[in-house]
């Protein structure tokens, strides 16, 4: 190699090695010309800008000094000066313009100076990354996803450096990628399987935004669209139950998973409306947290049950004929047999919305944990038995929870009559306030009472009529009010998603149900990228903290 050139290096010379290679017909005859340029990249800083141009234009000419050639380069992408730096980060792309096996070490390099903090630096990594994709968008994306995997196999000090370049890649692949994915993804069938492939891989240590951000992604794919057949659909399923871990052994303690249980379940709706199963989530349900159900924190009780109950629209006879047996189990420990005060309506109100979706799945399960007299022709009906004692027992219970709905209805009403006469007298804003909070958990508790009635009544019958349509309107979502279409909505234009599906009426206040976004749990798990990441307590699959980046050598 030609001899290190100081900080005076004539520009001219660095000009004149480049204008030699570049008109000789055997660049290789130039090789001194080469290393010189090399060289130059120890040089002044305006030695060193001109280098990071050369090097790259004339790398795949000199195989025997590739290795010399790009360690040198590097070195300027990690110059002193913004302009050196900048300068030889747009020249990586051009290693993998003619020497495409250098392109998977080029992306590694850019996906770890993507930590830069200088925007016109950033700026020049994320051009030369797209750069990259669009010459090989499956490398690059296979390369990329190398920063997404676990952190299993770090060391601690690896650890906190490797961190932060996960973000910043999740960051670029969000931003970047996902937007432009019709343009990139091509051939459309084979790229959307690869990076499915990819993000499936690489889901074993995501927070729970990034999750349900790679899940609205994969939702968008057309591998997924509305026309994709079920077992695809299916697929994403598996995904959720993978997140939802359910393969191992519930905690009751563990706040973490059940947590992740409700959460995943909910993302799990969309694909059980199209056809998926949830004999998974059905089975884990029924075997790992309803024998436990009474030991998990009051909040949590509410947020499975209320979430359970939205879902039964969705269980199929199969699963249907497996669960109801726990939930009838379960209904009975909340709706009594003898009179008291301290009931919780919304857990009846619960169970015996997702009693009568289940039950009108599969009408002939009933007979023996109800005492029902259902025909379906089927050799389960089990008619001959006499299950009278279980009929009387529920219809029993059903008599007692409807006396004790009346009473609160009654109790509601007076209060709401003695709030209204507060607010007249109130003379505070928070004296307001704590009156409206009052009128709110008031109106909501008489839904509730009222759909027990409106429930509880049909159930009375030996062969009852189960309400297997949505005309419950579950007490912690708003009433949806009829819509009258605008004057300036032309005939057979469409409404808007909210219109069509009600969910103006999932943003209630104290609402915990699914309720879109407005749901609180979600809401705590669903957090921004930036913040709020957890490890909880417990296994922290899905559900994991972060931390910040590592030297790209």
């Amino acid at each position: 190699m030609a001899e290190a050139v100081d900080d005076s290096i004539d520009i001219e010379k660095l000009y004149e090695y480049g204008e030699r290679l570049t008109e000789a017909k055997d660049k290789s005859q130039h090789q001194k010309d080469y290393e010189s340029i090399i060289a130059a990249a120890s040089g002044s800083v305006k030695s060193k800008q001109l280098a990071a141009q050369l090097i790259p234009k004339f790398f795949k000419n000199f195989p025997q000094l590739s290795d010399q050639a790009l360690d040198q380069h590097l070195y300027l992408c990690e110059d002193e000066e913004l302009g050196v730096r900048v300068q030889a980060i747009r020249g990586l792309p051009l290693f993998c313009k003619d020497t495409p096996e250098y392109l998977s070490k080029i992306v590694d390099i850019l996906a770890q100076l993507l930590v830069t903090g200088e925007n016109v630096e950033r700026d020049a990594v994320h051009k030369a990354l797209m750069s990259l994709l669009r010459q090989d968008v499956k490398t690059s994306l296979t390369t990329l996803f190398k920063h997404v995997g676990s952190t299993e196999d770090r060391v601690a000090e690896e650890l906190t450096a490797w961190e932060s370049i996960r973000e910043k890649v999740l960051c670029f692949i969000k931003d970047k990628v996902f937007p432009l994915k019709a343009e990139l993804l091509r051939p459309q069938e084979e790229m959307e399987r690869h990076i499915t492939n990819l993000v499936k891989q690489n889901l074993q240590d995501v927070t729970a935004v990034e999750f349900k951000m790679f899940m609205d992604f994969l939702k968008s794919l057309s591998l997924f669209g509305k026309n994709a057949p079920s077992e695809r659909v299916q697929e994403l399923v598996e995904i959720i139950e993978g997140q939802a871990d359910l393969d191992a052994q519930f905690d009751v303690s563990d706040g973490d998973h059940i947590d992740r249980f409700i959460s995943c379940l909910q993302m799990a709706f969309p694909f059980l409306v199209r056809g998926a199963s949830s004999s998974k989530f059905v089975n884990y349900l029924n075997k790992q947290i309803l024998p436990v159900f009474e030991k998990l924190p009051e909040e949590r009780k509410l947020d499975l049950l209320k979430n359970l109950a939205e879902c039964s629209h969705y269980a199929t006879p199969q699963d249907s004929r497996l669960i109801l047996p726990s939930i009838v189990q379960l209904l009975k420990k909340f709706m009594v047999r003898r009179k008291i005060e301290d009931i919780n309506f919304t857990y009846v109100e619960c169970l015996l919305y997702t009693f009568h979706h289940l039950a009108h799945k599969t009408p002939n399960a009933t007979n023996s944990i109800c005492g029902y007299k259902i025909v379906t022709g089927q050799p389960s009906d089990r008619l001959g038995e006499d299950f009278s004692e279980q009929f009387k027992d529920f219809t029993e219970r059903l008599s007692t929870i409807e006396d004790l709905a009346r009473s609160m209805i009654k109790k509601l009403t007076q209060g709401m009559a003695d709030q209204n006469k507060a607010m007249t007298a109130a003379k505070t804003e928070d004296e307001k306030d704590n009156i409206k909070t009052q009128k709110q958990n008031a109106t909501a508790g008489l839904r509730s009472c009222n759909n027990i009635l409106a429930m509880a009544q049909p159930l009375h019958s030996k062969s009852p009529s189960f309400i297997g349509d949505k005309k419950i309107n579950l007490s912690w979502k708003e009433v949806t009010k009829p819509s009258v279409p605008s004057p300036s909505v032309t005939a057979g234009q469409k409404r808007s998603a909210g219109a069509m599906n009600g969910s103006s009426g999932n943003t209630t206040k104290k609402g915990r149900g699914i309720g879109g976004i407005q749901n609180q749990l979600v809401n705590k798990a669903f957090e921004g990228l930036s913040g709020g990441r957890s490890r909880g307590g417990g296994r922290n699959r899905g559900w994991r903290g972060r931390g910040r980046g590592r030297g790209y050598r």
